[in-house]
């Protein structure tokens, strides 16, 4: 055998070797509609080391933010057909499949950190039996600051508001400006400061992390921490990747899945205490509602919760009860 064939023989039979090494690795694609900096990232990409850190490398999920891989509401369907192996997106955005994906959103049903992770725990087992049937499987989920009201003059009662412009962005946000007599006007992120600029939009609900984001002390002085609801990212693997994992690669995954929920609930709320201080730090007039607000505000969420209700049916009126124990 002469040298050159020799290196050939070697070289097959090394082949298999190098395939059977580079196949212990297994690579997962994790897609987010949110950029490097926010908190919600973070988490996430530290859930990817610690799984990467857990597993000898044996698991590495490579993060791909700000919708690069796949567009923020492309997220949980990719994750379905098995385009990506596992991907984060906002629980309510799926509320058009079924009432239940947006329970976290029924306005002033959960209004403090506490109170919705009483909802959502009370609301998982059905979670994750919806998501379970569309060939998903629920790892962790993580809360944004409540979502809160910031206006352009003095807010005692609903009365206040009658009359005004307010920014719309769901049904949800239309239903509570007509409940206020407000007029809701549909304005995106991107358009807002142009549209407070221009007196489109007076006051709105959003969350203390996009009124520092947004700068919204530019335009509106008042800001309120109402809380109207704490809506929540998911953070999902692809059923059939997630079963072809070894189990003490799966077991990895679910405890670094368990660290991840717990800070991500701890740091949002350490979030939200820092950019409402940077608000005030601002200029804007930070204050608790007014009783009177405050009562008006949960009258809404009751009638809310029954038009929810009627969607949600028996299901929803489970997780309604169970929250309410």
């Amino acid at each position: 055998m002469n040298s050159i064939t020799l290196k050939k023989t070697l070289l097959a039979c090394a082949l298999p070797l190098a395939t059977a090494t580079a196949g212990a690795q297994v690579k997962w694609d994790m897609p987010t509609g949110y950029s490097a900096s926010s908190f919600q990232t973070q988490n996430v990409q530290q859930f990817a080391d610690d799984v990467a850190k857990a597993t000898d490398g044996k698991l590495k999920i490579t993060l791909h933010t700000n919708g690069s891989l796949f567009k923020a509401n492309e997220i949980k369907r990719a994750v379905q057909t098995g385009q990506t192996q596992v991907g984060e997106f906002i629980l309510s955005g799926a509320s058009n499949e079924n009432p239940l994906f947006g329970v976290d959103s029924i306005p002033f049903l959960a209004d403090s950190y506490e109170a919705a992770r009483k909802l959502a725990d009370a609301s998982l087992p059905q979670i994750e039996k919806l998501l379970d049937k569309q060939g998903v499987k629920l790892l962790f989920t993580s809360p944004w600051p409540g979502q809160s009201l910031y206006a352009n003059k003095p807010v005692q009662a609903m009365s206040d508001l009658k009359g005004t412009k307010m920014r719309a962005y769901n049904p949800a946000t239309s239903r509570i400006a007509q409940y206020v007599g407000a007029q809701p006007t549909t304005i995106q992120l991107a358009e807002l400061s142009q549209a407070l600029a221009t007196g489109t939009v007076e006051n709105l609900l959003t969350s203390s992390a996009s009124g520092v984001e947004y700068k919204l002390h530019e335009h509106l002085k008042y800001f309120y921490p109402v809380n109207a609801w704490l809506p929540k990212n998911a953070i999902v693997a692809n059923k059939q990747a997630f079963e072809a994992l070894d189990k003490p690669t799966q077991d990895a995954v679910l405890k670094a899945a368990a660290a991840a929920e717990q800070r991500g609930w701890r740091v949002s709320e350490q979030k939200d205490t820092e950019y409402v201080k940077l608000l005030a730090e601002h200029g804007m007039k930070v204050s608790p509602p007014s009783e009177a607000l405050r009562r008006e505000l949960k009258l809404i969420g009751a009638q809310m919760t029954r038009e929810w209700l009627v969607n949600a049916g028996a299901d929803g009126q489970a997780v309604i009860d169970a929250y309410r124990k």
